[in-house]
């Protein structure tokens, strides 16, 4: 399979795509630095230590920068490894699925969840509703397509995984937990495994279905093509 874009994806200037990126990583950038500050900018000493570890403890703080990163390594650095890897079109399909997940998660189950209000509610936004469309549009609009093998769609449960791993662990070491879904304290471990497992599912349905659709629109576009070819 070719990893050159599609014909109609090579009809869009590259100095848009640049742009888009560059804009798009540094409003994810933006967003977190908002959050971190607004959080941790009265803390000092172990308050700020423990805050900083909570603060990085959340999946939509992870993604964001692993989606932020992706936007601006490929623009700023195209010669670093980090910048051929986020150009990977495997990679950022994987990273359209996590901020997918990112946006569902929050209208689904989060956003009446806790007291953010003002500048923290307006980032918190930014991040969950303004963010995941934005790198969605890039997927479809730049990443090329027909190159992904249908195995990157259990590939992509390693960095959920991950985080789950961290996430169970750090919360038996400090009782901490950042969303109430996977509160053991509150919800015992077969509540919380229960849970994750829909997760986990809803990470494999939504991946599988990404590289469906990678795999089918080329396909057809083709056959478009040769029809008009020979018409």
């Amino acid at each position: 399979m070719s990893n050159r874009p599609q014909a109609w994806q090579r009809m869009i200037p590259s100095g848009m795509r640049r742009i888009y990126r560059l804009a798009t990583g540094a409003l994810g950038l933006v967003s977190v630095g908002a959050q971190y500050w607004l959080i941790m900018h009265d803390k000092s000493g172990a308050a700020l230590v423990t805050g900083t570890i909570n603060f990085l403890s959340y999946f939509t703080i992870l993604t964001s920068l692993l989606a932020a990163a992706a936007m601006l390594f490929p623009v700023l650095a195209p010669g670093w490894p980090l910048g051929a890897f986020f150009e990977r079109a495997s990679v950022r399909t994987a990273i359209t699925g996590y901020i997918i997940i990112v946006g569902a998660v929050y209208f689904l189950l989060l956003r009446n969840v806790g007291h953010a209000e003002g500048l923290s509610l307006f980032f918190d936004h930014i991040l969950h509703y303004v963010l995941p469309p934005l790198f969605v549009l890039d997927w479809i609009l730049f990443v090329p397509k027909g190159v992904v093998a249908w195995r990157n769609g259990f590939a992509c449960l390693g960095f959920p995984a991950l985080y789950i791993a961290w996430t169970l662990s750090h919360g038996a070491l400090t009782g901490w937990y950042p969303y109430h879904f996977v509160d053991v304290t509150k919800l015992g471990y077969a509540q919380t495994v229960l849970n994750i497992a829909g997760l986990v599912l809803a990470f494999l349905a939504l991946d599988f279905l990404l590289v469906a659709i990678d795999r089918v629109k080329p396909s057809r576009r083709a056959r478009a093509g040769t029809s008009a070819t020979r018409s």
